[in-house]
């Protein structure tokens, strides 16, 4: 985000207007339960407030197994998978900024990497991955749902298949703007490590990962002598096992955390999230598909690529789409910029967390009578 979308972000009143493709707005009722005061992050209370949190947890990644909690960003989840999943080399899936970053971490703690990029918008395709998995020698795949950077789905439950068919190779997944607003089938899909960001689907305030692990996942870490410490795999598990945090954590944000998975409950449970996120997929595209597209409007991914939780649009020939986000917060409306070399080219819309396809219609609304007034 720039200093000026930020200044125009600082604003906003209403919500529902903040429709940026993380950090997501918090409804207000989450951000008063950060206000509870402390307890002892070793004690009884502590231990209450995991337990209370497992199951909700369990539900919305689709797993029975202990979803992991850490007070950082998901891109120290992203350390953890690589250093606790990757033995010598990993494949690295890229199209676009965070799978980038993923093959980047690979390569900072010291691993081989390999990596498989496509076009901006676009998604590594099965027989793709497996052609590269044939050819390579990799122990690790790193990849990215739902791609932040340029508004596309990865076919993961068909990409997860094929790394099945290699014995030897762990799957690690940034799930960080697809998990809350569209199906991650932890176990189903056999997923080894899957993570994401507190501040996308899951509208929680920035600074909190969470993850899962499989018995893959946690094997392999015993065979990795150099895991590190803070961003140690075993070291959730075994904190997991007895409803404690590994380090001292943002108390506030479990309290946030908590609250959220009771509104999330409340709206009709996880599904119930997906279907509203789909819509408001939906929204977008009907309005491309309508004046939007008249106007010179159009999606960067295909149809079948398209996240649920943001969608990154090419905006019409002439106009800059740094500006058009810039001059849409004056009208009381914030959208964020393209991301990288689509900074000019693109805007992205972060229809995920808590909004809903009402604000999303009408912001599109605002949109149009932006550009049809140039």
């Amino acid at each position: 985000m720039t200093t000026d979308e930020t200044n125009l972000g600082a604003t906003v009143a209403e919500f529902g207007r903040f429709l940026l493709p993380g950090p997501t707005e918090v409804h207000p009722d989450v951000l008063a339960a950060m206000q509870r005061p402390m307890i002892p992050h070793r004690g009884a209370e502590m231990v209450e407030l995991f337990k209370a949190m497992e199951a909700p947890l369990q539900r919305i990644w689709r797993t029975e197994r202990r979803v992991f909690i850490g007070t950082c960003s998901a891109t120290g989840f992203m350390e953890l998978a690589v250093r606790s999943g990757v033995r010598n080399r990993a494949l690295s899936l890229v199209g676009g900024a965070f799978g980038e970053r993923f093959g980047g971490i690979v390569a900072a703690a010291g691993r081989d990497v390999i990596r498989l990029d496509v076009p901006l918008g676009k998604t590594i395709e099965p027989s793709m991955l497996w052609d590269a998995l044939k050819r390579s020698d990799v122990d690790a795949v790193t990849m990215v749902h739902s791609e932040t950077s340029t508004g596309s789905l990865a076919p993961l439950d068909k990409l997860a298949a094929v790394v099945r068919e290699f014995d030897d190779v762990v799957l690690l997944v940034d799930a960080v703007s697809s998990c809350g607003g569209c199906p991650v089938e932890t176990d189903m899909w056999q997923l080894d490590f899957v993570l994401t960001g507190s501040q996308k689907a899951l509208a929680l305030p920035p600074g909190m990962a969470l993850g899962v692990a499989s018995d893959r996942m946690l094997e392999r870490a015993r065979t990795v002598p150099e895991r590190g410490a803070y961003f140690d795999v075993l070291a959730f598990e075994k904190a997991a096992m007895d409803y404690q945090p590994t380090n001292t954590p943002a108390i506030p944000l479990l309290y946030a955390l908590e609250a959220q998975l009771n509104r999330i409950e409340q709206e009709g449970g996880i599904e119930a999230r997906w279907a509203r996120h789909e819509l408001m997929r939906r929204v977008v595209e009907e309005w491309v598909e309508g004046r939007g597209g008249e106007l010179g409007f159009g999606f960067l991914p295909e149809a079948s690529r398209r996240s649920p939780t943001v969608s990154c649009l090419e905006v019409p020939g002439k106009a800059n789409g740094r500006a058009l986000v810039k001059a849409l917060g004056k009208r009381g409306w914030w959208i964020g910029t393209g991301y990288g070399p689509l900074k000019q080219s693109t805007i992205r819309i972060g229809h995920m967390g808590d909004h809903t396809p009402e604000s999303v219609r009408e912001m599109l609304v605002a949109l149009e009578g932006l550009v049809s007034s140039q």
